[in-house]
């Protein structure tokens, strides 16, 4: 709340703070899809006997439920940005 309200202060507009907080979410949310792409494929040799109607490896299930964490993090960083930038610049300069 302190830095929203510095960069408030010192002119920043609500949408490149709103779109600082979304990017770095992102930015987090992409590299935990990777790692997890990355360590869930030679694991899914233990899951095979569990699957049905879908191969191990299926590359749309993977991309689907990728896109979908990434949507959700997004979602998940857009919420507070937002709530946040209804707190007054002097106010939140002021919070200890």
């Amino acid at each position: 709340m302190r830095e929203f309200g510095v960069r408030m202060a010192l002119g920043a507009q609500r949408r490149d703070i709103v779109g600082l907080v979304v990017r770095d979410g992102l930015k987090l949310a992409s590299i935990g899809v990777i790692i997890g792409i990355v360590v869930a494929l030679p694991l899914t040799r233990l899951l095979r006997v569990l699957l049905f109607g879908i191969t191990a490896n299926d590359p749309v299930t993977f991309l689907w439920v990728s896109l979908a964490l990434v949507l959700v993090a997004a979602a998940a960083c857009y919420v507070p940005a937002r709530r946040a930038l209804r707190i007054d610049p002097v106010k939140a300069l002021r919070v200890d």
